[in-house]
């Protein structure tokens, strides 16, 4: 079992605090300003600032379809609680399933299936530094199969960095490598050696866009025979990926030119053939780690050859959101995992495992505790 603190949010000094106490009453707002809701949603979006700023948690209307869920997974014991008492992993999965209810998600009405952070998505998309992450695949695609292989690992690592990713091999370029705080691309690369690979998605947009580059590249260049391509149900933690935003992705991609739309059309027939499929799970948006998980989709990851988790909230389900010793092993905390298992993620909070002694004294003395939350560190961790 583990012996690691759950990691809460009650400190006022803590990274956890500010997220409950300054992102997400700052979310409330922009989805406030981003949509023109009616006087009800505002109302309910109001109170659901007041709740998370100055109240507890209040449990869901009984009419709405997952409330059993929701009880099962901790609801039960949470209501009535201050939203700083609980584990920080379940309060901010609980505040993201309050604000779509807020804004009419999943009720009857006008606003059923609207995505309240789609705008947010869709403008990444056509920023002009996704334009050049882009046009740097035809560079890319010049260069030796092992540094296409590089740059598209650390793209799909760095995420909305990307362009660093892809001039990773470029002379004189900037150095990705100089910033993880843990590299086993060596052991990563081995797992890959065909087979059905699950890749659990993190973020649209952006950063979604790098992670399909790699599955191209894992499926023309053999590296695997199938990939599932695992995404959110419905929308969770302002940018992960749902459906719609894969779509989203492949139209971009299509629509680029060059090499971008070579990958783009060859993701679209994986797509129709079945070598790339698509699944979504509740549990993807549950607020509890995956040593949780259901036994059906234990059985789905034990099917595979390999398990690839992306981004923060995936990794911090995966090893648990507690606070673990830096040199806890990543194998120690992913041992109940059912099959090999590996994790690409930017350090954007406080849990990690995996780090070598040596590494986690020198980022304190030259950060403090900073390196954990800020995003400008990452690492590879893969577990046979």
């Amino acid at each position: 079992m583990p012996d690691a603190p759950v990691i809460v949010s009650s400190d006022p000094e803590s990274f956890p605090h500010s997220v409950l106490a300054e992102r997400h009453p700052a979310l409330i707002r922009k989805v406030l300003d981003a949509f023109p809701y009616g006087p009800d949603r505002r109302r309910a979006l109001d109170a659901l600032l007041t709740s998370v700023t100055e109240g507890v948690l209040e449990p869901l209307g009984p009419d709405a379809a997952d409330v059993a869920q929701w009880d099962a997974w901790g609801l039960r014991a949470y209501a009535g609680r201050s939203w700083f008492e609980v584990p920080f992993l379940w309060a901010e999965s609980y505040f993201y399933r309050r604000l779509l209810e807020a804004v009419g998600y999943f009720a009857q009405g006008p606003w059923r299936g609207v995505d309240p952070f789609r705008p947010f998505k869709l403008a990444e998309l056509d920023i002009p530094e996704a334009d050049a992450e882009l046009a740097a695949l035809d560079q890319l695609a010049a260069r030796p199969a092992q540094d296409r292989a590089t740059a598209l690992l650390h793209g799909s690592l760095w995420g909305n960095r990307a362009d660093l990713g892809f001039q990773l091999s470029a002379a004189g370029g900037p150095s990705a490598e100089r910033q993880l705080v843990a590299d086993e691309s060596e052991l990563f690369w081995a797992l890959f050696s065909g087979g059905t690979v699950c890749l659990v998605a993190d973020n649209a947009g952006r950063e979604l866009i790098p992670d399909l580059l790699l599955i191209d590249h894992l499926l023309l260049h053999g590296r695997a025979d199938r990939v599932v391509l695992h995404l959110k149900p419905y929308p969770y933690y302002v940018s992960d990926a749902t459906t719609a935003d894969l779509l989203d992705a492949v139209h971009r991609l299509t629509g680029a030119g060059g090499a971008a739309a070579e990958s783009g059309r060859r993701l679209r027939v994986a797509l129709t053939d079945g070598s790339l499929a698509v699944r979504t799970h509740s549990f993807s948006c549950a607020p509890l780690p995956y040593a949780d998980m259901p036994d059906d989709l234990a059985h789905e990851f034990a099917q595979a050859d390999v398990t690839l988790l992306k981004g923060d909230l995936n990794y911090r389900r995966l090893v648990g959101d507690r606070d673990w010793p830096p040199t806890t092993p990543f194998a120690r905390a992913t041992a109940y995992f059912p099959g090999p298992v590996a994790a690409l993620r930017t350090l954007k909070s406080d849990v990690v495992v995996g780090l070598a002694r040596r590494t986690e004294s020198s980022l304190v003395a030259a950060e403090g505790q900073s390196w954990r939350t800020s995003g400008t560190h990452a690492l590879i961790q893969a577990r046979p």
